[in-house]
């Protein structure tokens, strides 16, 4: 493990909301496998999110039947941002699940140009 401080998290949009609304279990998971992002240690079981924007990566839980994801990006030495946090309903990712990352990601981007983060 990293002795690093952990970098903070910042929850775009509605995801901590709708973390907070995810069973304890999902919860405690995806709150474990951040605190690796936050250390600059990969998550457990990850993909690269390459549709969304460069650097966005995709934490993937599996709890009993349920699936849960998590959009976000980390690449900056200052902040990991969480995009999205959602239960998967079918093996495709919803393309409305898709867009909201998208949108989160491309605010980001306007931000940090700007330097209004």
């Amino acid at each position: 493990m990293s002795l690093r401080r952990p970098k903070p998290i910042r929850w775009l949009g509605s995801s901590f909301r709708d973390f907070g609304r995810l069973p304890v279990e999902a919860r405690e998971e995806i709150g474990i496998q951040l605190l690796r992002v936050q250390k600059e240690i990969q998550p457990l079981d990850w993909k690269p999110m390459i549709t969304i924007g460069v650097g966005v990566k995709e934490i993937r839980i599996r709890n009993r039947n349920n699936i849960f994801r998590v959009f976000y990006l980390a690449k900056y030495s200052d902040l990991v941002y969480v995009l999205h946090v959602f239960q998967k309903k079918s093996q495709k990712t919803n393309i409305r699940d898709i867009h909201i990352a998208k949108r989160r990601f491309k605010s980001i981007v306007t931000e940090r140009r700007q330097g209004t983060f």
